[in-house]
């Protein structure tokens, strides 16, 4: 009879979630026998260098935002030189614009029309009913972060209520920022910029999830700016480890230090935050360069107070989600190893735009508010954007109140939509600290807008003390602020009332670009992260010899007289194991069944680090290596024939390999959580 292909440990096949005790496992079915661990099993922990086979004339960053996106590159000829993408097109009034907003505007064909400020210009000036026929779309990049089940076909939903690819709209982003940064290249080496020169950095929170990190390097694949046969031209790089990276690079009069301990730069605590802040601005206007970029000088180290060992924490708050990194240095080389895993949550600034926008439902009904987005979107854009630098506005101890207007068609909607003014609702609301002033505006209190921040700010402040409760983290010795709702006085002074005694606050004073600037600092020297926590447990499927009392009943399989245990986890690595980067595990296997012709490996991941079987609760498949054991003669294979399998941690991407030992063939896959 003709071996049939044999399964590693049984597959579950397409259903992933944990079945019923009262099931047949999964290898049973298949009646086959699979994979059994070569006893002793070889644990190497090899952290072999990674070798860096190309090289790259210049390194682009893109800081792919919730809120507002840019780029900055370095040339590898000059790495202390940081290039920042100055001003772009369009622009609000109060808001910097070295970053643009991260929207996007498809034609009514569903093809690229713009990106950013002039994405949101245009359709702003479209005629109301031409501008249902076009999609546009903002803040996007919390649907990675809020899809529990991401994959490839994810929807998104643009500002009409139409439905577009999700991995079409990251595509379009990405190679919209591609062919920017070519353009600038070029104009600036007076000579065509290719892509293969580029190495790209595309950053990405680091309490996503693996499947939202392999998203965004599908998407980048699918923009050109790498392939997956050339990988390592892209790297995807963690926010807050990037903004580490550059928070180390600072020099003391780039920071505003919040706690009392120290007057920098001749500021004092009791000065006001914003005074650096102005004063930082002021420098960059006079320093302004002929060309659009500011170059900035990052080589100077800041910190001959920072020992061996010292350990800080990274506060990365941007428009979408915060993300918390504990770091330790290591000398005499300064590398950084990540002493507790990331942790955060969708805390940006957007939690006090949806607090906004809860406060106009209550206002004038959540049933016109609903209509009004959909009916008028341009105008409620328009709103948004209002709003948003009276945002900017907001500080602990402002008492004049902020005015924000309504656009005219809110108005004239809301009259023809209820048949009274806008007027009479706010008189009728009971919310007695937005008022309506006659030239047509919404008078905020300064306590009104201080309440609107506070279920955000509550929420960081709140994750930041679970945080400082673990062992590792109570000698922290600073604490960074870094990202663009860093730049919140009202969190600054969160931050700084509830930590200021336990450990140095600091911000640098262009807190907005910190990720964007690191990013480029670590795709010049990758190997500046050395050690990372494992976000999963990983793992093949396995069979182990029947244990009588230890091992389940319903996973005995016997075959040719043995008792085999079923569906077994043989665990590689487990959740929050430190690994360091390009560490490779190894495990030796063997056929349970000499004459196999074919083996399959199962590669299985969990969040959970207690796991047993492949079958249990929360257990993902995110792999497959294939190994075909044909083309020896019978006469040349020992007994037991040993299949050396690999995983090289490290990077957000992990690649698998399993070797025949007897034959040398091996085959390779990169984990994948979006196709299972």
């Amino acid at each position: 009879m003709a071996d049939k292909e044999t399964v590693g440990g049984g597959d579950t096949g397409p259903r992933e979630t944990a079945p019923t005790s009262a099931y047949s496992s999964p290898a049973r079915s298949l009646g086959d026998t699979g994979i059994t661990p070569l006893s002793p099993s070889h644990i190497l922990n090899d952290a072999d260098p990674v070798s860096e086979q190309q090289t790259f004339l210049v390194v682009v960053a893109i800081d792919f935002g919730t809120t507002s996106s840019g780029y900055a590159y370095s040339f590898t000829k000059e790495p202390e030189c940081i290039h920042v993408m100055r001003r772009w097109e369009g622009g609000d009034p109060g808001v910097s614009n070295q970053k643009t907003p991260t929207t996007i505007l498809l034609t009514p064909e569903r093809k690229f029309h713009s990106f950013g400020y002039a994405a949101r210009d245009f359709y702003h000036d479209l005629d109301p009913n031409e501008a249902k026929q076009w999609l546009y779309l903002e803040k996007f990049k919390m649907k990675l972060h809020t899809t529990g089940d991401l994959t490839m076909e994810t929807d998104l939903t643009a500002a009409n209520g139409k439905k577009v690819k999700a991995l079409e709209i990251f595509a379009y982003a990405l190679q919209y920022f591609k062919e920017q940064a070519l353009k600038e290249l070029s104009d600036q080496a007076g000579s065509d910029f290719e892509n293969s020169d580029v190495r790209w950095v595309i950053t990405v929170p680091a309490i996503w999830k693996q499947p939202a990190k392999q998203f965004m390097r599908e998407a980048a694949y699918q923009a050109g700016l790498a392939s997956p046969e050339n990988s390592e031209q892209l790297i995807i790089a963690l926010e807050p480890e990037a903004a580490s990276i550059y928070c180390r690079k600072l020099r003391l009069h780039q920071m505003i230090e919040l706690s009392s301990k120290a007057v920098v730069n001749g500021y004092s605590a009791s000065d006001t935050v914003g005074a650096g802040f102005t004063q930082a601005k002021e420098h960059v206007r006079r320093n302004r360069q002929s060309r659009t970029f500011l170059v900035e000088n990052v080589i100077g180290e800041i910190w001959s107070e920072l020992e061996e060992g010292d350990k800080y924490v990274v506060v990365d708050s941007g428009g979408g989600t915060v993300d918390l990194t504990v770091h330790q240095i290591r000398l005499p080389e300064g590398h950084l190893k990540e002493l507790y895993k990331a942790t955060g949550g969708p805390y940006g600034s957007l939690g006090v735009d949806y607090e906004f926008e809860k406060l106009l439902c209550k206002i004038f009904g959540e049933d016109f508010i609903e209509q009004f987005k959909i009916k008028r979107p341009a105008a409620w854009v328009d709103l948004m954007i209002a709003f948003e630098s009276r945002k900017r506005a907001a500080a602990p101890d402002r008492t004049n109140p902020l005015n924000i207007t309504l656009p005219f068609s809110f108005i004239d909607y809301y009259k023809k939509f209820r048949g009274h003014s806008v007027e009479h609702a706010l008189r009728k609301s009971n919310v007695d600290f937005v008022k309506w002033s006659s030239q047509g505006m919404l008078r905020m209190s300064p306590d009104a807008m201080n309440a609107l921040f506070k279920p955000t700010i509550d929420s960081i402040i709140e994750h930041l003390r679970d945080l400082f409760q673990k062992p590792e983290v109570s000698t922290v010795k600073f604490l960074f602020l870094v990202g663009g709702f860093a730049e919140a006085p009202l969190l600054q002074q969160a931050v700084q009332a509830a930590f200021g005694d336990k450990c140095r606050i600091i911000i640098p004073q262009d807190v907005g670009l910190t990720i964007l600037k690191g990013a480029v600092l670590f795709g010049l020297d990758p190997a500046v992260i050395k050690v990372r926590r494992s976000p999963l447990t990983y793992g093949v499927g396995v069979l182990n010899r029947y244990v009588e009392g230890k091992h389940p009943p319903e996973k005995l399989l016997v075959k040719d007289g043995t008792r085999w245990c079923t569906d077994v986890f043989d665990k590689f690595i487990s959740a929050d194991q430190s690994v360091a980067l390009g560490e490779l595990v190894k495990r030796s296997y063997t056929p349970a069944k000499p004459s196999q012709l074919v083996i399959i490996i199962n590669i299985y991941s969990s969040e959970h680090d207690n796991v047993s079987f492949i079958t249990d609760p929360g257990v993902k498949k995110c792999g497959t290596l294939r190994l075909d054991l044909t083309g020896t003669s019978g006469t040349a294979v020992p007994a037991r024939r040993e299949i050396q399998t690999l995983m090289q941690f490290g990077d957000t991407e992990i690649k698998a390999t399993a070797i025949d030992i007897a034959t040398s063939k091996s085959v390779k896959v990169g984990i994948d959580f979006l196709n299972y």
